[in-house]
């Protein structure tokens, strides 16, 4: 695989320097805003990573609402992405799985 991707949960603007310093080149957000109390904001970490001069990009879904549509726009962002790519939402299940039906869609570059 050519793709160098990192899956995690929920990241706070306190934590992209860290993600910058340990390499990434992209932070692409799935979590929509509201889904806890406790979650840090979209416009906060995109703030930070902009400071961080990383590429952010927001492909927001809920868990259960993964569309073709939402997976063709994330395979289009990403085969363009600078590399690596650190994705995230609350788990890292539904960016893993946003990641993997691209691949079995082939919509990936190699």
């Amino acid at each position: 695989m050519t793709h160098q991707v990192s899956f995690s949960g929920q990241i706070t603007p306190e934590q992209v320097q860290q993600i910058v310093d340990q390499g990434f080149k992209t932070i692409i957000n799935n979590r929509p805003d509201g889904e806890a109390a406790d979650q840090p904001k979209n416009a906060d970490i995109a703030a930070a990573a902009k400071q961080a001069g990383v590429a952010y990009k927001e492909i927001l879904f809920a868990g259960n609402a993964l569309t073709q549509p939402i997976v063709e726009e994330f395979a289009d962002y990403f085969n363009q992405a600078e590399q690596p790519v650190f994705m995230f939402c609350r788990t890292g299940n539904r960016s893993n799985g946003l990641y993997e039906a691209a691949k079995q869609m082939d919509l990936l570059d190699d």
